[in-house]
């Protein structure tokens, strides 16, 4: 058996029975300015935040949680005027 098992030949296939090309495959094709590729999306922030996990005692969380939604981001300012006082070290 000197041929691979997976050379399949292929028929000749018939250009009229391509797929149309409609909007949907337009919205879903890779968009190119020039040779750069515009990626879809939020654009990637010039100061991204960074994940961390910490561990907070319950009552200081249960607080901020109280304050509603954008709960984290008041910790996050509350952290950031500590450090306008205080030494990072």
């Amino acid at each position: 058996m000197s041929a691979s098992k997976h050379a399949t030949p292929t028929g000749w296939i018939d250009p009229d029975d391509a797929p149309e090309l409609d909007d949907e495959f337009f919205e879903q094709a890779d968009e190119f300015v020039g040779d750069k590729l515009v990626r879809r999306g939020r654009p990637k922030s010039d100061s991204p935040k960074q994940a961390l996990t910490v561990r907070y005692d319950a009552d200081v969380v249960t607080a901020f949680k109280a304050t509603g939604k954008g709960w984290q981001t008041r910790m996050n300012d509350a952290l950031r005027d500590w450090l306008k006082t205080h030494s990072p070290s």
